[in-house]
């Protein structure tokens, strides 16, 4: 009965906490993406190769242009959806055209964008956290006093994937509606089609892709202003006129296909979506888990009642049953998650099956594949040889040095670059962290998204370490200099890192269960580096008084002052470090007289 609550509770966390995420996404991918029919009143307009070729680049063209395509569609389509950005003042006569374009039709609209940034704002109950998606400001087109208008903003999945589209946000008390959403509800109100406001959880949907790349029906824009269309056949139609050519950066990967689709398609996509009523929502995670958990812990006892050859049948059986019955559901619009269970009978019915199994190996190995991955190499090489260290599973106390480094204006970046350029770039940093914290010896305790958590004199002795964790804070400063011109360069973006530096006491060792344990430090000390990183400016490193005293007489630091962090009762002496003495030749920034007393 104890084997059963323990894959109960293990099936219960796995799936509740969605560990396998990236396979979990996969695999809906494929079940929950399948192709329907195409909507053949949505059309694009694509500012194509062709398109370019005729007219020119397309940052110099007078807004003529777009006025030329919206007198030519005049009123026979019931939407215009202009996917671009028309900001900003060009030429006065051409931004007159496009403006008297607008006003003269009330079927446009036009895109907008939102500009986010992160603050920290306070719950109903006090308490702070971080908002990454505080609306700071909202670029309008400049139609936008004539002709409707919505929010462009794409958002992916970490994994650089657009399974779903913000629809509507809230700014300064007014609900802002995403392009698409704003142009399904001016089609539903031509069309008297009520129940147009769907109630999506936190202004998300899901996007039930209809169309892969290129399935939409796409007219050049250049045909439409040399007259080689007959605009007739837009009649009752939704308009989208986008970018349609990659040099435009407008690709995003889909789950529905392998090739990128362009922003306008993903438009036509998520607009026939509404009308089609085609926005699953996901399960309750708290049920789901549970369900999930419970029905393994009962196949299990089953299992065990059942000889090995019945175990596979069985299984069988239920992976299918659970198939079936996921895609009904999906059917209704939910979607369940769908890797879980599966793999849960699939492990189960391995353990009856095999009665015995091998996990003998040597004190030297265990201590190498615990270590391998968060020290230098030849720090591994010199444990593994002696084979005098232990780790005590419950943790022990001991001083350490912490440090943690984050990288600033991260999520800026990630929304206006590729996948593929963001992940290049998270790379090179994150190299260059783990080497700085390799070469002074430090352990690499964990990379948190963007961040990097490291510890000094921990899990073995580590001369100077409160020296070498301030040192290795100074070589990724330095690192992050020498790298950041490589890809304001080449992608035209720079990020730098905030970093915090602490020393005390603290808990470290194997914290978790006997099934899931992680090597890492808890305690006051660790949260008040986190705490430090967090306040650090762009390039800056913080350090406590704790710190300071030990290494002033090697660095010059700058006294900031007390200042308040977050969990602690009492303001924290903090300084800006800003090098080594003996490389400067610089005297040591003296504390403020009480400094040293400061908690």
């Amino acid at each position: 009965m104890t084997e059963a609550i323990l894959i109960i509770l293990l099936t219960f966390v796995v799936c509740y906490f969605n560990i396998l995420s990236s396979f979990e996404k996969l695999l809906t991918d494929r079940i929950y993406q399948r192709p329907r029919s195409i909507n053949n009143n949505i059309k694009i307009i694509a500012i194509d190769n062709q398109t370019l070729r005729e007219i020119g680049t397309m940052g110099t063209w007078s807004r003529q242009v777009y006025a030329d395509v919206l007198n030519s569609l005049g009123d026979y389509p019931d939407v215009i959806v202009m996917d671009l950005m028309i900001t900003g003042k060009m030429d006065a006569e051409g931004d007159q055209a496009l403006h008297d374009a607008c006003a003269a039709r009330s079927n446009i609209v036009a895109g907008s964008y939102i500009n986010y940034n992160s603050v920290y704002k306070h719950k109903s109950d006090g308490t702070a956290y971080i908002d990454n998606f505080n609306i700071e400001t909202v670029d309008m087109p400049i139609m936008s006093d004539v002709c409707e208008s919505g929010f462009v903003n794409a958002l992916p999945d970490s994994d650089g994937v657009l399974r779903s589209a913000m629809i509507t946000s809230e700014y300064n008390g007014e609900t802002l509606d995403s392009l698409s959403y704003k142009a399904y509800k001016m089609y539903c109100k031509k069309n008297d089609i009520g129940d147009t406001t769907p109630d999506f959880k936190n202004g998300k949907m899901n996007i039930q892709y209809a169309g892969r790349p290129g399935n939409y029906e796409i007219i050049p824009l250049c045909s439409i202003i040399n007259g080689e269309i007959d605009p007739r056949i837009f009649s009752g139609c939704i308009v989208v006129i986008g970018a349609y050519a990659t040099g435009l950066y407008d690709q995003y990967a889909v789950p529905n296909s392998s090739e990128l689709m362009f922003g306008c398609e993903i438009h036509a996509n998520i607009i026939q979506a509404l009308i089609d009523k085609k926005y699953p929502v996901r399960s309750n995670r708290l049920t789901s888990s549970l369900i999930c958990g419970l029905l393994a812990g009962l196949i299990f006892l089953i299992f065990r009642q059942t000889r090995p050859g019945w175990s596979i049948t069985l299984a069988t059986l239920f992976v299918g049953g659970f198939v079936a019955a996921a895609m009904a559901i999906s059917s209704i619009g939910v979607m369940v998650p769908f890797i879980y269970f599966p793999l849960s009978v699939t492990i189960v019915c391995s353990l009856s099956i095999i009665s015995d199994y091998v996990t003998a190996s040597t004190e030297k190995k265990k201590i190498s594949d615990t270590f391998k991955k968060y020290v230098a190499p030849q720090v591994v090489e010199e444990i593994t040889k002696s084979g005098g260290y232990s780790i005590s599973l419950g943790g022990e106390s001991r001083e350490i040095a912490v440090l943690f480094v984050d990288i600033r204006g991260f999520t800026p970046m990630s929304e206006n670059l590729s996948p593929e350029q963001v992940v290049d770039i998270l790379n090179s940093y994150l190299e260059l962290t783990t080497n700085s914290i390799f070469n002074n010896g430090g352990t690499l305790d964990k990379f948190i998204g963007d961040a990097t958590m490291a510890v000094f004199n921990a899990p073995f002795d580590l001369d100077d370490y409160v020296f070498k964790a301030v040192k290795t804070a100074l070589d990724i400063v330095a690192g992050g200099d020498a790298i950041e011109s490589k890809f304001l360069e080449k992608y035209g973006r720079s990020v730098g890192f905030g970093v915090g530096v602490n020393c005390g006491r603290a808990v470290v060792g194997n914290i978790g269960c006997s099934f899931r344990m992680d090597y890492t430090a808890i305690g006051d000390t660790v949260n008040t580096a986190a705490r430090l990183e967090a306040n650090a400016k762009r390039g800056q490193v913080l350090i406590s008084q704790e710190v300071y005293d030990k290494v002033k007489d090697r660095v010059t630091a700058e006294p900031i002052g007390a200042i308040p962090l977050k969990g602690k009762s009492k303001e924290v002496f903090v300084y800006s470090l800003t090098g080594l003495a003996e490389e400067t030749g610089e005297k040591t920034a003296d504390a403020p007289e009480g400094a040293a007393a400061q908690e």
